[in-house]
């Protein structure tokens, strides 16, 4: 078996663009992976045909000599898009080769360890505080006070979440503004320092997720590269009393981004941005974080599993990282079927609706857990026809 094509396809996501990966095999089978693109303003569709050009007549079912393969050309520039790129065409390859055996994924891997994942609902209110226009057509009330936040807690709680994980939100004379993650060139891009005041604003803002979720349920906040290392280390000691579920924040740092879990009894969440078992590598032997939060997106299915192995030698729980969409969601489940040492995943629950119509089997969802289905692949291939239905907004 040889790889004879590989094609792209985007779709229309609401907010976002949708983006697949379609991989045909000399005998015909296909395989389908997401991936992200455009996240950092380059486009990584460019990068993925590039290497496609070396990936077609490999075998797909060699994954990990393929992908390592493709890595290793990479070795003046490592990590960042070209590796995602990379881990595009791996999680398609998985998809056929467990096909080709008529498996689902993770039974390449020696699983399933469980059958249901417990999900949070990631960004929850935060986005639609961000992307307001949006939720507000399709029908969603607008954030405008703390009280709305009690409201969307209770909408997680009677959608069967037994977590919820937001992002800073401060209400400014012109409306509420989501904080910036310190990644995207808007106010505080470079400034990277948080107020007092802003550190109580967050304060309040859990404390009305708080009264409506209850206080069993788990609260998470992202602040992703917004601080430097004092910042984070003032916000974390102030956020004790709340008994976060974790604080997820993003530093290249590992010595750090230890000084700050060793600062507070906050529990500490990160890492999501890393590739590959070099990078990972300083940061777990380091105890640098309580979960480590692995993408299987940009990392690879196959890339994840050795990643999580090694956090599990240093009794480390993973979490991946799931920014995307329904086939996304169900790579990071397989994942997570697949490793013994898994805290949670995440969610994007309130999607745009017609998304799941772009997967032959959607997602399903019991009791707060996305349930790992046992089809071939990963569980659902994707219909080209839904994709051309819903083309992508122009820019």
């Amino acid at each position: 078996m040889k790889i004879a094509r590989i094609d792209t396809f985007q779709a229309d996501g609401g907010y976002r663009v949708c983006s697949y990966l379609k991989l045909t095999t000399d005998d015909g089978l296909v395989g389908w992976s997401e991936y992200y693109d455009g996240l950092s303003g380059a486009e990584l569709t460019p990068l993925i045909h590039g290497f496609a050009r070396i990936a077609v007549g490999m075998d797909p079912r060699a994954t990990g000599m393929l992908s390592e393969s493709l890595l290793a050309t990479t070795r003046l520039a490592p990590g960042g898009l070209s590796h995602q790129a990379i881990a595009a065409i791996e999680n398609a390859c998985l998809d056929v080769h467990a096909k080709s055996l008529g498996i689902p994924v993770y039974r390449l891997f020696g699983g399933p360890f469980r059958d249901k994942v417990p999900a949070y609902w990631t960004h929850c209110g935060s986005f639609r505080v961000r992307h307001a226009a949006f939720y507000e057509r399709l029908g969603y009330e607008p954030v405008r006070s703390l009280q709305d936040f009690t409201r969307i807690g209770r909408e997680a709680v009677a959608a069967g979440f037994k977590a919820l994980k937001t992002n800073a939100v401060f209400f400014e004379p012109g409306g509420p503004v989501m904080m910036n993650a310190g990644f995207r060139i808007q106010p505080g891009f470079l400034d990277r320092a948080i107020s007092d005041g802003q550190i109580e604003a967050i304060v309040d803002q859990l404390h009305a997720f708080r009264e409506g979720v209850g206080r069993d349920f788990g609260l998470m906040l992202d602040v992703g590269f917004s601080q430097r290392t004092e910042g984070f280390i003032r916000l974390a000691r102030r956020l004790e009393p709340l008994n976060l579920f974790w604080l997820e924040l993003d530093t290249r740092d590992a010595e750090a981004l230890a000084l700050i879990r060793n600062s507070a009894r906050t529990p500490i969440a990160s890492l999501e941005s890393l590739h590959g078992l070099s990078e990972y590598r300083p940061f777990i032997a380091g105890r640098t974080v309580d979960v480590a939060i692995v993408d299987p997106i940009w990392n690879g299915v196959w890339q994840s599993v050795r990643i999580a192995a090694l956090a599990d030698a240093f009794e480390t729980h993973i979490a991946p990282h799931n920014p995307v969409g329904e086939l996304a969601t169900l790579m990071s489940a397989h994942l997570c079927a697949a490793v013994p040492n898994v805290r949670i995943m995440e969610l994007r629950y309130d999607e745009a609706p017609w998304t799941r119509e772009f997967l032959t089997h959607p997602v399903r969802l019991e009791d707060g857990c996305v349930c790992v289905p046992d089809r071939p692949g990963w569980g659902s291939d994707i219909d080209e026809e839904a994709l051309r239905a819903h083309p992508p907004a122009p820019n």
